[in-house]
């Protein structure tokens, strides 16, 4: 089962996909395509959400105590290109990790507070699931080869997260999406946080389960588990498509939110050794049996440093002695 399927990469700039460029181009004008987005939504007043629309505070993290735990499955379903396995003991030291993903509302106050621009913004562009995407916006789409559910959107990014004219005003409950690994570490530095590694990412979201499945053991994932694809993928949802609050479902053992389905999470790791791309863990709203199964506590995927899409958040980590103000 190809990556890919799970999480389009964007190449470098300097190697983009030249059927790409010419959209790019043509939404760039003088300077870059994210730009324009940016100021056409602070126009129609973006900016000024209600207060009452937000959360009231950013949550503190949690605090767990660490030790060993068998990392990694010997399941017959692991995908043994990804690395899950083989089934091994590591020791991870106390740390802290965020409950739930980083939300839009956390990355917005962020951004305000410096006025970061995303990656999105700064290629233009970014991968959205077809089924999500309006009509006007996929006439200027491009389809990413050999998975053709996903497009490259022109003018898609975390205000915008379907395109132009589409709005997160209304899900800033829901966890960030259209955000890069870099995206991620600007975060961490503004907030003073790290991304877990792959092994804390694995002993949080296993709640403290050996080697069970899934953060709830090892039974399916129901619609008050997980927030998966459900339905015939791509085509023929039965439930709605798209990302859910970052609080919508119960915890884990350890308190963790959504750890698997909802958004794939970026970590701190390298996928492999000298690769440039960056580890995935956890699978997304757009995990489905029939063609990525990876909605499990080993499995993983990778993607380049400088990519976004549509089901790729993050949340934050730090060690048990570091102030957070998270």
């Amino acid at each position: 089962m190809s990556r890919e399927c799970c999480a389009p990469g964007r190449p470098a700039e300097r190697e983009r996909n030249v059927r790409v460029l010419p959209l790019l181009d043509e939404v760039a004008g003088a300077q870059c395509g994210g730009h324009q987005a940016s100021e056409s939504a602070r126009e129609r007043g973006g900016d000024d959400v209600p207060v009452a629309r937000q959360l009231s505070a950013f949550a503190p993290p949690l605090s767990l105590p660490g030790g060993a735990f068998r990392m990694g499955t010997a399941d017959e379903d692991v995908y043994a290109e990804d690395g899950e396995g083989p089934v091994r003991t590591v020791v991870v030291a106390p740390f802290r990790i965020a409950a739930t993903a980083v939300s839009h509302h956390e990355f917005r106050t962020f951004v305000r507070a410096t006025g970061y621009r995303t990656d999105a913004e700064r290629f233009g562009y970014s991968f959205v699931f077809r089924g999500s995407v309006g009509a006007e916006a996929r006439e200027r789409a491009e389809p990413v080869p050999g998975v053709d559910w996903w497009l490259a959107v022109p003018g898609a990014w975390h205000r915008e997260p379907e395109g132009p004219g589409s709005r997160s005003d209304d899900r800033l409950d829901h966890p960030v999406t259209h955000v890069s690994w870099n995206d991620a570490q600007a975060y961490c530095a503004w907030s003073g946080s790290r991304l877990p590694t792959e092994a804390e990412w694995e002993y949080a979201a296993r709640g403290g389960l050996d080697q069970a499945r899934h953060p709830w053991g090892d039974g399916p994932p129901t619609p008050d588990r997980a927030v998966i694809f459900r339905g015939e993928f791509p085509d023929r949802p039965t439930a709605a498509v798209g990302t859910a609050p970052v609080r919508s479902l119960a915890p884990n053992g350890h308190g963790l939110h959504h750890a698997v389905g909802n958004v794939w999470e970026w970590t701190a790791d390298l996928f492999a050794a000298g690769s440039p791309a960056r580890a995935l863990r956890g699978g997304s709203h757009l995990c489905h049996a029939s063609y990525c199964n990876r909605y499990r506590c080993s499995a993983r995927t990778s993607n380049t440093p400088e990519s976004s899409t549509g089901h790729i958040g993050f949340r934050v980590a730090a060690d048990a002695t570091q102030a957070v103000p998270v």
